[in-house]
Formats: structure tokens, C-alpha cells, sequence
């Protein structure tokens, strides 16, 4: 989800809530701790220079039970953010105290925010060696005592 699509998801609900990926809730009770522009600036394993940029939420759960963030006060801070920090319309990550600090992607489900799981991935596969994923074929059998021909479709 990018800052441009969460900002009217934020108008038009009355509660935030965010859903971890195992289904259960984060806290109702939860502070956005960070509203932050993350780059980062590398080089990849086939040498070529990125940059990348994202938007990140920062979740924390703290023992003041009482405490509810309202999505008008969301918005709120993600203005204020756009205006000191110079946010573009980036993807948004969100970042939870789990085990360990853990980063998430963030969709909606009509109801409430999903943070939904990130995969690592070789951005030059190219110069890796790592072949390229075949497509898998449906093998289909032939009842008894026929037989498959050119264009039969069944081969």
C-alpha cells in the first residue's frame, strides 16, 4: 500500500485496527511510535547501484490500556510527516515489536489494516547463474489401449 492510499482509507473509517499475519490483532491499545522516510542506497549482487525508498510506520504496544489512536490523528501525524520530511507516495512498511522487530507490508481488507508478510529476493538473477523458473506442465494419461497423437491435445 502506498501513502496515497492510505490516507482516504483513514477519512472514511472510525477505528484502527491492525491484523498480524497469523491473524491475530495488534493491541487496540497501540501507539505509532515513528512516521519515517527509510532509504536505502546499495549495490546489488550483480553490481548494479539502487535506491530504494519506503515510508515507515513504527507500531509499539506500551501498558497504558486506555490509549486508542484514532484515524483522524494518523492522518494527522502522516501530514505533518509529508510536510517536514518531504514523504512522496512510497510503499508503506510497518515495523512491529513481535520476538524481534519485524517488517511488514500493509493492505486493507475493507474492515481494518492487514500487515502482510516481505520476501527477500535476488534483484540479478541475471548475473547469479539462478535459472529462470520453468513453467510446470499437467501431465495427463491416456485410458487403456489409447494412445496420444500430434495435436490430440492430450500431450
Amino acid at each position: 500500500m502506498k501513502l496515497s492510499e492510505i490516507k482516504p482509507l483513514l477519512t472514511e473509517n472510525k477505528e484502527l485496527s491492525f491484523q498480524l499475519p497469523d491473524g491475530t490483532l495488534v493491541p487496540e491499545h497501540f501507539h505509532v511510535t515513528e512516521v519515517g522516510k527509510v532509504t536505502r542506497h546499495f549495490i546489488d549482487c550483480g553490481g548494479t547501484e539502487r535506491k530504494e525508498e519506503v515510508i515507515n510506520f513504527q507500531l509499539w504496544a506500551a501498558d497504558d490500556y486506555n490509549h486508542r489512536l484514532h484515524p483522524e490523528k494518523l492522518l494527522h501525524i502522516i501530514e505533518l510527516s509529508e510536510k517536514v520530511l518531504g514523504l512522496t507516495d512510497a510503499a508503506i512498511e510497518v515495523e512491529y515489536q513481535g520476538d524481534t522487530i519485524q517488517r511488514f507490508g500493509l493492505a486493507f481488507d475493507g474492515k481494518g489494516f492487514l500487515l502482510t508478510g516481505k520476501q527477500t529476493d535476488c534483484l540479478a538473477k541475471e548475473n547469479c547463474g539462478i535459472p529462470e523458473k520453468k513453467p510446470k506442465l499437467k501431465m495427463v494419461s491416456t485410458p487403456a489401449g489409447e494412445s496420444c497423437t500430434p495435436g490430440g491435445g492430450c500431450c
